[in-house]
């Protein structure tokens, strides 16, 4: 018998992992694929020699910010994280644009009538990011550590989030910047879970940055894997876990999984009403990812979005919402909002001989099977004309295809779960513990439980410590930074 089992190996089941080990447990993490790493791998997909590219995350806004991946200390493992001096851009028709710098008062000055308007919406949030984060990333089940910055947040949801966004802005840019972040939460627009979203995004944008980790998303993984080996755990690829006979004896289990997957391996080891609540929990809907490789830098006919980290394309807050909507009533959008990087931008060193990736994704119903590379490349056409001349090779994922490298992502779902009011306070399920299942030794650690998506090591971190804690007796939290040089 070994101390602990993780099934899984993305962020959160890998923040675990590390966790557990650290607290001098032996720990095993069993992964299906042959790589490990779940949404944040970086891989050599053929398209071109020696081209890489990020399977699902590739800008990470949380990777500075994140308390876990604070005190894990990526830099101090050897991480470079590149920061775009324009965290996000959003070009418009007539090459325009909106430009997110990572300096609140140059974004504020570019915004021209709506900059004192940005501020007013974003400045009090930056001022207090350390409070915002603390809130934004807790458990939604106790007292806000910083409450009056919880209280300023939430106004700011109930504007953005309602109706009401409009009234706040008069030129296009401006909340057409707003509106290409909320996108990030796959939901309709607006709605309060969106807009919380993008009001933690944006305020990280003009704090700790949105940074691209140098060589891909992979290389968070690695330090992760590298901890995790250097503390006596060990990960073990290409071994699917489907019932509770392929797990091994063990103490304690982790999952990074959905809560469907986690029902299905441990039957009627859950009680019956945790396992009713558990089934309740819904998935939204889905991205369908397209992956470029270019000769050539993106066109793009506005200035400054060629500096940018990311760009959101998708026209004017009412094109982009028209677009989600669409996706909300389970239809595909005319003319769908995108998400792009460029890593090369900030990371020459993803360029090979001329050729670099570029990574993009679009929303679609879940479980759509359309392949959206001719959607994809009209939008960014539109606002970067001569953009298919750089197009060198593509590969589509369809929605419904995105499981395959990820058995999180149902239907497409890339949040691993529905981001919605309800399931923000209650992710997976309304509980004082949402990480324990209520089956002996077991718990839920994947982003189907509070905070939610993103790499931030949050959810594995948050259920280790309750694991931690009701399965050995250890309530003090192991230290997670770097060893010092031998």
């Amino acid at each position: 018998m070994t101390d602990v089992v993780v099934v899984g190996s993305g962020p959160n089941g890998l923040s675990a992992a590390v966790t557990m080990a650290r607290a001098v447990l032996q720990v095993t993490v069993l992964e299906a694929q042959d790589t490990v790493g779940g949404g944040s791998r970086t891989l050599d997909l053929g398209l071109a020699p020696g081209v890489v590219h990020d399977i699902c995350s590739a800008v990470h806004p949380m990777a500075v910010a994140s308390p876990f991946l604070q005190q894990f200390d990526l830099a101090g493992r050897g991480v470079r994280l590149a920061q775009p001096e324009v965290a996000y851009a959003q070009p418009l028709d007539g090459g325009r644009a909106g430009i997110a710098w990572r300096d609140l008062d140059r974004t504020v000055d570019g915004l021209g009538r709506d900059g004192r308007a940005w501020r007013g919406l974003m400045a009090p949030l930056v001022e207090h990011q350390d409070g915002l984060v603390r809130f934004a990333m807790g458990d939604m089940r106790s007292l806000p550590p910083d409450l009056p910055t919880a209280v300023r947040m939430a106004v700011r949801v109930l504007e953005q989030g309602t109706p009401g966004w409009g009234l706040r802005f008069r030129d296009e840019p401006a909340p057409a910047l707003f509106t290409g972040v909320a996108m990030h939460s796959i939901a309709r627009l607006p709605s309060m879970a969106s807009a919380g979203a993008a009001l933690l995004l944006g305020a990280l944008a003009h704090g700790t940055g949105w940074p691209v980790p140098v060589g891909g998303s992979g290389a968070l993984v690695a330090a992760l894997v590298e901890d995790l080996e250097q503390h006596g755990g060990q990960v073990v690829t290409g071994s699917r876990v489907a019932r509770w006979e392929d797990l091994p004896p063990a103490r304690a289990y982790l999952f990074d999984t959905t809560p469907r997957t986690l029902l299905d391996v441990l039957g009627e080891r859950v009680p019956a009403r945790r396992a009713r609540a558990l089934r309740r929990f819904r998935h939204g809907n889905a991205a369908a990812k397209v992956d470029f490789v270019l000769s050539g830098p993106v066109p793009w006919a506005a200035a400054d979005v060629d500096r940018a980290g990311t760009v959101h394309v998708g026209g004017t807050r009412r094109q982009m919402a028209a677009a989600e909507n669409a996706v909300h009533h389970g239809r595909h959008a005319e003319h769908p909002a995108v998400l792009a990087s460029d890593p090369s931008v900030l990371d020459p060193s993803r360029e090979v001989d001329g050729l670099r990736p570029f990574w993009t994704y679009t929303h679609v119903p879940a479980g759509s099977e359309r392949d959206v590379t001719e959607d994809v490349t009209a939008q960014v056409e539109r606002f970067a004309p001569g953009f298919r001349d750089v197009v060198v090779a593509s590969r589509c994922v369809p929605a419904a295809r995105m499981a395959d490298h990820d058995e999180n992502y149902v239907g497409g779902d890339i949040a691993s779960g529905a981001v919605d009011l309800r399931q923000v306070f209650a992710r997976p399920t309304a509980s004082l513990d949402p990480y324990r299942v209520g089956a002996a030794g077991a718990y839920l650690c994947s982003s189907s439980t509070s905070p939610g998506p993103g790499v931030h090591g949050i959810c594995g971190w948050n259920a280790a410590r309750s694991a931690l804690r009701h399965e050995f007796g250890i309530r003090t939290m192991p230290s997670l930074a770097p060893a010092p040089p031998a």
